[in-house]
């Protein structure tokens, strides 16, 4: 048995073969189609009993439609085999009730600022977004608003700014997906009329950008 307090690497948790689950943004992640809100409601139940039995909570979100899952060992700031446990109880009750997963789509979304002065504008986006500074960046516990992180940046070699838009990029969208997911987004956002800046550091991020020239991330775990 893995110790319950060890981080597992990405390619424990890829060999763990946990289906209906990927690894996001340092999260596992699930979305379960329930088609109903009763339905999702009885699948929360469970899994809310399950987790007081382990001592170990996910972040749920119930909507009319589905229910969505994320897991992930605060203390250690990564996946452990608690997680790798509870998740495979949920993929049973899920089978049970003949709700079925779709991996299709699962996203999380970070804010990052281009500045040297993170530390001095933390206070004010945790006020704005409504949550508090921990270790140096704005965070809502709640989970209501993105995740906002300092980037310091080499002016003359940064991918973010825009000489030829005659202005410079200072907030940008990191898209994290799983790594299985992120070429079908990229070709998706190129469809979509976007252009790809660079993919030299794939399969860690893509850089991409809108019709304007403004620039963001989509990021998987992968080869980090």
């Amino acid at each position: 048995m893995t110790d319950p307090k060890q981080q597992l690497t990405t390619a424990e948790i890829d060999d763990s073969g946990l289906g209906d689950w990927r690894l996001v943004c340092n999260r596992l992640k699930a979305r379960f189609r329930t088609g109903d809100f009763a339905t999702g409601l009885a699948l929360v139940d469970r899994i809310g009993a399950a987790a007081e039995a382990a001592d170990h909570h996910p972040d749920v979100t119930l909507t009319y439609p589905e229910v969505i899952v994320a897991l992930s060992s605060h203390d250690v700031r990564g996946i452990t085999s608690r997680d790798i446990e509870l998740a495979r109880k949920i993929s049973e009750f899920a089978a049970e009730m003949g709700v079925s997963a779709d991996v299709a789509g699962l996203t999380q979304l970070e804010l990052g600022l281009d500045t040297a002065r993170g530390d001095q504008l933390a206070g004010f986006y945790a006020a704005l977004l409504g949550g508090e500074v921990k270790d140096g960046e704005p965070v809502d516990a709640s989970g209501q608003v993105p995740t906002v992180w300092w980037q310091e940046t080499d002016r003359e070699h940064d991918e973010f700014a825009l000489p030829a838009a005659g202005h410079e990029q200072r907030w940008h969208f990191d898209v994290w997906v799983p790594a299985d997911d992120a070429e079908r987004r990229v070709q998706a956002v190129l469809e979509a009329g976007g252009t790809l800046v660079s993919d030299a550091a794939a399969p860690a991020y893509w850089v991409v950008a809108d019709a304007d020239g403004n620039r963001s991330c989509i990021c998987t775990p992968a080869g980090r």
